[in-house]
């Protein structure tokens, strides 16, 4: 293995966008060297081909931070890839084979995610879905300021129906890299019990649930975020 320090890219799901992750990377520090991805949301092959654009780029070892459905990107894109040293998922989705983030999502009660969606048509085929803005704070960022959910709402990417559907192809990455999962339980898109169930099965070296944490941890509660990633490059080092 490498000595050199890994640069630690954040992936952001559907609803989110890459700056996001500001309050994690702060938290972070200078000592490590961070890249925030802007997430395609687009189709699950497509975004995890955009993600291995980026970690060829960076050049070197890798720790991958997902976020929601970019849980499902970074377990795409690790999957036979050398240069990834460990996983950290953030209120994510942590897929088998065959396994899509609607599916995994609706596999246990809880989620109240579907009822403030808003959903067009797209040029390109198909729909994109996006959370409705009056309904963002209390569904997707509960623990966060109003001020800030407000902005949130309103700079949020949508995601194509199509990448919440696809279905992981291969052997999930969690089967042969050290993994470290936190996550909220106050999730309202993705219900605890399937957080629970995607670390159990993963044995994740790590694992933090946050009482009263929202979808949104890594804009509400950036901290534990930061010190789940550190734990993560320190453990994988």
């Amino acid at each position: 293995m490498s000595d050199q320090q890994p640069t630690i890219i954040l992936v952001h799901g559907a609803f989110a966008e890459s700056a996001s992750w500001n309050g994690v990377i702060d938290r972070l520090g200078a000592g490590y060297n961070v890249v925030a991805l802007a997430n395609p949301l687009r189709s699950l092959p497509g975004d995890a081909a955009y993600l291995r654009d980026v970690m060829r780029w960076v050049d070197g070892p890798v720790v991958l931070v997902g976020h929601s459905y970019g849980g499902m990107v970074t377990t795409q894109a690790a999957s036979d890839n050398p240069s990834v040293r460990a996983l950290v998922y953030v209120n994510s989705f942590a897929p088998d084979t065959g396994e899509s983030a609607l599916s995994l999502s609706g596999q246990f009660p809880g989620s109240t995610l579907a009822p403030t969606l808003v959903q067009y048509p797209v040029s390109t085929g198909g729909n994109e879905v996006a959370i409705a803005q009056d309904a963002y704070h209390k569904q997707f960022a509960a623990d966060a300021s109003a001020d800030v959910a407000s902005l949130m709402a309103r700079t949020q990417r949508p995601a194509t129906e199509q990448a919440l559907n696809d279905s992981l192809v291969g052997d999930p990455a969690w089967r042969s890299l050290p993994s470290w999962f936190v996550f909220g339980d106050a999730d309202m898109n993705i219900p605890v019990a399937a957080h629970r169930f995607m670390a159990e099965r993963a044995n994740p070296r790590g694992q933090r649930e946050v009482e009263g944490g929202s979808h949104a941890m890594a804009v509400a509660r950036p901290g534990e975020v930061a010190e789940t990633i550190i734990e993560a490059v320190r453990g994988s080092s």
